[in-house]
């Protein structure tokens, strides 16, 4: 084997046992991350406390998250409305920060229209507070859907020691629910699309 032969092969062992450490990402995206995913497994009861809409889609519904499945790099978090389990949150680093996805299925696993719709961070945001503005594809999506307005979308989530809250938030629209964080509660089964 040649020198040039040989120091490819190093380089590649190289790459390849880096390939399965975690993505580096700056203190604050982690330390939001981490927050997170202390809670794997656990479940939480939210309620709304904004919705300047007149939809009526969470009155009266039994609102749920679940810290459901993690890794060094992904959480998935299902918010079960009352009997809908077609939301998963997704949350990924990905090197150049972090990403919020949205996860829509149908009852039968099958992706919704609007599936897989997010944004990723744009700066260091705080330890207990990042902001995901929505991305091009979801843009597309958006347009492509009839909806233009959800453009200017931007999703938050705070992660609190007593309280986690997703936020979405765009010019006149303003919805937030808030989840308590002392009183875990029985986890639901998996959301639509996935299995236990």
């Amino acid at each position: 084997m040649g020198k040039f032969s040989i120091s490819t092969f190093i380089f590649l062992l190289s790459f390849s046992s880096q390939a399965n450490e975690p993505l580096v990402s700056i203190d604050s995206h982690n330390k939001f991350f981490n927050s997170i995913a202390k809670y794997c497994g656990k479940a939480f009861q939210g309620k709304v406390t904004v919705d300047n809409s007149k939809s009526d889609s969470f009155t009266n519904k039994v609102l749920t998250m679940h810290i459901r499945e993690c890794s060094k790099t992904q959480l998935h978090i299902p918010f079960h409305v009352g009997e809908d389990a077609s939301r998963t949150w997704v949350i990924t680093k990905t090197g150049s920060g972090l990403s919020l996805k949205h996860d829509h299925r149908h009852k039968d696993g099958s992706n919704d229209k609007l599936t897989m719709y997010g944004g990723h961070t744009e700066g260091a945001g705080w330890p207990q507070v990042q902001s995901f503005p929505a991305d091009q594809y979801s843009k597309e999506l958006f347009i492509k859907d009839g909806i233009p307005q959800s453009i200017g979308n931007t999703w938050q989530m705070y992660i609190y020691p007593e309280k986690f809250t997703y936020r979405l938030i765009r010019q006149g629209r303003e919805f937030r629910v808030d989840f308590d964080l002392t009183k875990p509660i029985k986890a639901p089964s998996a959301p639509w699309g996935y299995s236990d």
